[in-house]
């Protein structure tokens, strides 16, 4: 490489190095956005989606509204939805018919490792048993902590009447 060349690649990085000191000189004096968590907490958790999980039914509200039809682990892009089907057969009293099958959501099986949080199994869930919780402080060690089922989840909230 000539000098000439050397010279322009020596006032391109200078120039990208002024370009970039001018940005983090802008923001170097404006007010702060981010808290500093464990000294500051925020006050608007409201507002917060947190991991998905499963909501008290509006038609059983002692558990969830799910049909167990799998469009939530079907429509996730990550993955980490596995819904675990219990099919029961129930019995007819009248002997000319056929045994229905019944499903019922034995588990849903939540990978939070995974999860984006892009929304899209809430969105498509056709009964809305789905929604964002409001989990703000956690953390673990493990990735194993953070794989959890969200039935024995709702079962656990409805039992102690608060989010677990």
């Amino acid at each position: 490489m000539n000098l000439y060349g050397e010279i322009v690649e020596a006032i391109k990085g200078l120039y990208s190095l002024a370009v970039g000191m001018g940005v983090t000189g802008r923001y170097a004096f404006k007010p702060q956005v981010t808290v500093h968590y464990p000294r500051k907490t925020v006050d608007n958790i409201a507002t917060y989606s947190g991991h998905v999980e499963l909501l008290p039914g509006a038609k059983n509200p002692s558990g969830t509204d799910c049909i167990v039809c799998g469009t939530c682990a079907r429509n996730c892009p990550s993955g980490c939805l596995d819904v675990q089907v219990l099919e029961l057969m129930e019995e007819n009293p009248d002997p000319e018919k056929k045994p229905k099958k019944i499903k019922k959501l034995n588990a849903l099986m939540y990978d939070y490792s995974y999860c984006s949080l892009c929304g899209q199994c809430v969105e498509n869930c056709p009964v809305t048993a789905l929604g964002f919780s409001h989990h703000v402080y956690w953390a673990e060690f493990d990735r194993k902590d953070i794989k959890m089922d969200l039935v024995a989840r709702l079962h656990e909230q409805l039992k102690t009447g608060k989010e677990a």
